[in-house]
């Protein structure tokens, strides 16, 4: 099944692409290799999720912010690229997690993304090579941010 034909299966609608925030492309391709600037937990009304994990929020709350970054994601690529379609697979994501010196659990937080992309293209494609990372702070005090490089169909 396509990724657009799944996401209508799974029944999720995908937030707007969020504004830009800086100087950068949302997304640059080279060759068949789409690279996905930094997103945000970016939601419909233009908020964001926001918080420290291991002050403001707990585990549950911060794997649901990686989640919602991953919609955010895939917002930028379908305007990006015309459709998700285009995309072969997930190559790699770098997850950083706004957290506590104390929190360790980075990779479960980033789950949320990863599972969300293994729905859309499936195991074998949906999942790629990964970092999760703990950071002291982020932009606007997000909870999560996440980048992605892709691979297209030729």
């Amino acid at each position: 099944m396509s990724a657009e034909a799944q996401l209508t299966a799974l029944e999720i609608t995908l937030p707007p692409a969020p504004p830009k925030g800086g100087i950068y492309k949302p997304v640059v391709v080279v060759g068949n290799i789409a690279y996905l600037s930094g997103h945000g937990p970016y939601l419909a009304d233009g908020g964001m999720i926001r918080g420290r994990v291991g002050e403001d929020l707990d585990l549950a709350e911060a794997n649901a912010a990686a989640r919602q970054t991953g919609l955010a994601m895939l917002a930028t690529l379908q305007k990006e690229l015309g459709s998700l379609d285009r995309i072969k697979r997930v190559v790699k994501l770098l997850g950083m997690v706004n957290s506590t010196p104390e929190f360790s659990d980075h990779p479960k937080v980033i789950n949320g993304c990863s599972e969300l992309f293994a729905q859309v293209w499936g195991d074998e494609n949906g999942i790629g090579a990964r970092s999760a990372v703990g950071m002291g702070s982020l932009p606007g005090q997000i909870a999560v941010e996440i980048e992605g490089i892709f691979e297209l169909h030729p």
